[in-house]
């Protein structure tokens, strides 16, 4: 009865919950979190953009090589700098290294050898990596697709690449297509007198034959001097790929001198309708006999040619390479090259006058690798294989190098150069040095893996001389 009379008490029921009340997002919190996204992207671009950036040389560039096949990679690296969004050399070259040139002056002496652009893609983004000379190519005059693939092998142990493209390319046409679709329709005076559009800079065409071509044929590289003749700073006859069947034929004197004299003609011929006239370089190959190097050095002097780049690849294979793929056919490059394209070098040094520069290439990875070719007597170097390995710093990292070995010694690379060239070069009126004289030290030089073996002796003699150098110092 009391019970039913009691007023009922409802109880309360407490509900577990997980969830919490959704947070309100008030301006001022959107504005943080809009600023800090801002801002990670901004860091990362700065540190992307940079080519001189930890995350290329140790991370970009191992994911390419060991992520997917040499050759994959490589069209991969090409289409990111033709892409516009590439990193770029953000620091301003070191005045010690401006180089001379056939009387310009160029920001610095690195330059990027052909075979990485070999269709005329990347031009830009390549240049915004800090060389002074870009080199397309080899371009064919007909398109052709080379050798079927695999053709290019990493050797990692070695510091050395194996390829056997053997030339593909997309012709004349397309590649000429890509270097007209670069020039703007208003130039200064400047852009007007240099196809790489930048002051201090040159862009160069390396011109190749099909292989459907007569092996001791001329044509193809007349038709490319007057395809390119306009919007190349530079045009070189590429006669030393040791890919195209009967190419290095073309290195002996008497179809050297034929095949020079009809692309200087074709030269100046196409030049009086273009107000370009590009120089005409000669690239040969480091597997030449002394002989073989001296009768080329007569036939450039015999011509109007305006350099020679020493070295392409070799088919040699030094007995030092560890590497498994030492054994696949191709052309070696890398640091394995450099003593023997190092010996042709100074050979033909020797053989020609002042005026006629040579361009170093092969092997070459560092400040100090650049600054040997310039003792040798090159006016000017190439790189390829080490910037495949060190990725898009690799041109400011040994620009940096360099410039730094420079200051040691109180000199500037023009200086360097112009001793080296005045010291070692061939004068008009001097007895041949050729006639029965050996440029190589103890001899042999008519063999090139004996010249390998006396330029890899040379190199450890001088590297033991430092070290003694180093320790009496310290003692």
């Amino acid at each position: 009865h009391l019970l039913r009379h009691k007023p009922l008490i409802a109880p309360t029921i407490r509900h577990a919950s997980t969830t919490s009340r959704p947070l309100t997002n008030t301006p001022l919190r959107t504005s943080l979190y809009l600023g800090l996204f801002a801002l990670s992207t901004g860091l990362f671009a700065v540190y992307y953009f940079d080519c001189r950036s930890a995350i290329h040389r140790y991370v970009f560039t191992p994911l390419l090589r060991y992520g997917v096949d040499a050759e994959t990679g490589h069209k991969l690296a090409v289409k990111v700098l033709r892409s516009g969004l590439g990193p770029r050399d953000t620091q301003v070259d070191d005045p010690a290294l401006k180089a001379e040139l056939w009387g310009e002056t160029l920001d610095n002496p690195i330059g990027l050898a052909a075979g990485f652009d070999k269709h005329g893609e990347a031009i830009d983004g390549l240049f915004n990596l800090g060389f002074s000379w870009v080199e397309i190519g080899s371009v064919t005059p007909k398109p052709q697709p080379g050798n079927p693939p695999p053709r290019v092998f990493h050797l990692t142990a070695d510091s050395a690449l194996i390829n056997r493209y053997g030339f593909n390319s997309e012709g004349h046409a397309a590649v000429l297509g890509r270097l007209r679709e670069r020039v703007p329709s208003f130039t200064t005076a400047d852009e007007q007198n240099h196809a790489s559009l930048r002051a201090g800079s040159v862009l160069a065409v390396n011109l190749g034959k099909n292989k459907s071509s007569a092996p001791d044929s001329i044509a193809d590289f007349v038709k490319g001097v007057r395809a390119f003749a306009g919007y190349a700073d530079v045009l070189v006859v590429n006669v030393s790929s040791p890919n195209t069947p009967g190419l290095r034929g073309l290195q002996t004197r008497s179809l050297l001198e034929e095949l020079l004299g009809g692309v200087v003609q074709a030269r100046d011929e196409a030049s009086l309708s273009s107000s370009r006239k590009p120089k005409i370089v000669l690239k040969i190959a480091p597997d030449l006999k002394e002989q073989d190097v001296i009768d080329i050095a007569e036939a450039v002097r015999a011509s109007k040619v305006d350099g020679v780049i020493v070295s392409n690849t070799t088919v040699s294979r030094p007995s030092h390479l560890r590497d498994a793929n030492k054994l696949e056919t191709g052309g070696l490059s890398g640091t394995p090259l450099k003593p023997l394209s190092l010996a042709t070098l100074r050979t033909l040094r020797t053989h020609l006058p002042a005026h006629i520069p040579l361009i170093g290439c092969g092997g070459i990875s560092s400040g100090a690798d650049a600054l040997e070719y310039a003792r040798a007597g090159a006016s000017f170097v190439q790189v390829y294989t080490g910037f495949g390995y060190d990725g898009v710093g690799m041109c400011r990292r040994v620009k940096d190098e360099l410039g730094e070995a420079l200051r040691g010694e109180g000199m500037t690379w023009a200086e360097v150069v112009g001793r080296s060239v005045g010291e070692l070069s061939w004068r008009e009126g001097e007895k041949e040095k050729e006639k029965g004289e050996k440029r190589f030290v103890g001899g042999g030089g008519g063999d090139p893996v004996v010249r390998l073996l006396i330029e890899e002796a040379e190199e450890l003699k001088r590297l033991v001389d430092q070290l003694g150098e180093r320790m009496s110092r310290d003692e």
